[in-house]
């Protein structure tokens, strides 16, 4: 797996413009912060943050995978004013459990989730090498 970004460009934070990935695809379906059980523990940004970082874990370690396999990451919020407030506390939560890999990135604000209560839902593709 290779992360790029045109030389000229300035250096993205937290995120990769383009990756290249050679192998097995693998597809996360977003995952909204509730827990195993379908039930959401905070109506909390950050804390459902965690847990969707969380589940995506769980989920890539059922194919063999790693975060450091994951190519692409969509974020859809709730409220991006929200997001944007409360950024460092984000970045922290996801260096602590996805670490310092950066994938191509894209959040987008929706006007709302199936799941009542949910704040933020994150889909993950992942490659495992060849």
């Amino acid at each position: 797996m290779q992360m790029f970004n045109p030389p000229e460009w300035q250096r993205p934070k937290g995120y990769s413009n383009g990756v290249t990935a050679y192998g097995q695809m693998i597809f996360v379906a977003g995952q909204v912060g509730w827990d195993s059980s379908e039930t959401f523990q905070t109506d909390d940004l950050v804390g459902q943050v965690r847990q969707a970082l969380t589940n995506i874990v769980a989920i890539l370690a059922e194919a063999g995978a790693k975060p450091e396999h994951i190519v692409r990451m969509n974020w859809y919020l709730a409220d991006k004013d929200e997001y944007n407030a409360r950024l460092a506390e984000i970045g922290a939560v996801y260096r602590e459990l996805i670490g310092r890999h950066f994938p191509a990135m894209t959040a987008l604000q929706v006007a709302g989730f199936v799941e009542d209560g949910a704040k933020i839902e994150i889909e993950v593709t992942a490659m495992l090498p060849a």
